[in-house]
């Protein structure tokens, strides 16, 4: 038989738990341990439902009084448990963000990347072009003999084209190679034609530092020699090279002089409606071919040389060329 219960010692008990659970509430110092809470207040087998469980020993008038004075509670426990579960949530964040205030005066802990140069891409993306045609990269020695560097290309000590390339002279009869040129002449040495080379490198001029020279620089030059190759030949793979790098800008070539070719052409693109010199190209000259004992009359052949910086300076839209050596991390973190 079940114990007798009044309505006076339910109504204490739900006073007394109303009271405990409000401190309990009020001291939970995480989200977890007031998850807890709720749970042994208002769960299935929580205090409250404890409570409840006992009504059956109440007449049936009793009932709806304590069942009234339940849900009071149980909808004041909860508001207490969301308020302090946003109190919770507030205190973690302002917690999170104090321990990961950032000094921005402090110095850096990380490691900065490098990238590559933009001349170093240019050149990458040029000698790719060529390479795409079927040239083969080939490079020399920075440090040349005047003989590969001049005589070899049809340019004699007493010859005026010498005046052409001011040069840094060394000692022993060594100089700054003021082109890519002789990296041919060393490959047409070792290698008989036919032969297509595409040649990149640092070249040096004793040129005055502003907007648009510098004494060192990059060169890239190709070179084919084979059977009835003519300047029809050259043409094509000029045009070709500069649609694929710049786009279909008009082009147009320049008779010119240089004494390594004969005929000899300057070429230029249309760049934002002026004409923009980009390359130097011409046929061999038959004297090269002699000296370097390849029938001129078997085999002919073409060569034609570029600056990198301009082709870089064109693509990027920098205006000087100066720009490229000062090593000013603003300028080269754009590319």
């Amino acid at each position: 038989m079940s114990q007798k219960i009044s309505i006076v010692q339910l109504i204490e008990d739900l006073e007394r738990l109303e009271g405990e659970a409000a401190s309990d509430i009020t001291n939970a110092s995480d989200k977890k341990s007031l998850e807890n809470l709720r749970v042994q207040l208002l769960g299935k087998k929580g205090r409250l439902s404890q409570v409840l469980g006992s009504m059956k020993n109440l007449e049936n008038e009793e009932r709806p009084i304590i069942g009234q004075r339940a849900n009071l509670l149980k909808n004041s426990l909860q508001e207490l448990l969301a308020e302090r579960l946003q109190v919770l949530k507030s205190k973690a964040l302002e917690e999170l963000i104090a321990s990961e205030k950032i000094d921005v005066t402090a110095p850096s802990s990380g490691k900065l990347f490098g990238h590559r140069h933009p001349l170093i891409t240019t050149t990458e993306q040029i000698v790719d072009l060529f390479c795409g045609l079927g040239y083969e990269v080939k490079e020399g020695p920075e440090i040349e003999s005047d003989y590969y560097n001049f005589a070899a290309l049809n340019i004699p000590e007493d010859h005026p084209a010498r005046d052409m390339q001011d040069t840094f002279y060394l000692n022993n009869n060594l100089l700054l190679r003021t082109h890519t040129s002789p990296v041919q002449i060393r490959c047409l040495e070792k290698n008989p034609p036919p032969i297509r080379i595409v040649a990149p490198g640092r070249v040096y001029r004793r040129d005055a530092i502003d907007a648009t020279h510098s004494p060192v620089f990059h060169q890239v030059e190709v070179l084919a020699i084979d059977e009835g190759l003519d300047f029809s030949h050259l043409r094509g793979t000029v045009l070709a090279f500069l649609k694929s790098f710049f786009g279909d800008l008009p082009v147009r070539f320049r008779a010119s002089y240089f004494p390594f070719t004969e005929p000899s052409a300057e070429v230029d693109v249309q760049w934002r409606g002026k004409w923009l010199e980009v390359m130097g190209c011409g046929m061999v000259d038959p004297s090269v071919l002699n000296g370097l004992g390849i029938d001129p009359e078997r085999w002919s052949g073409f060569a034609a040389g570029l600056g990198v910086e301009r082709f870089c300076m064109v693509r990027h839209g920098i205006d000087d060329i100066r720009r490229l050596y000062t090593s000013d991390l603003r300028f080269l973190e754009q590319f």
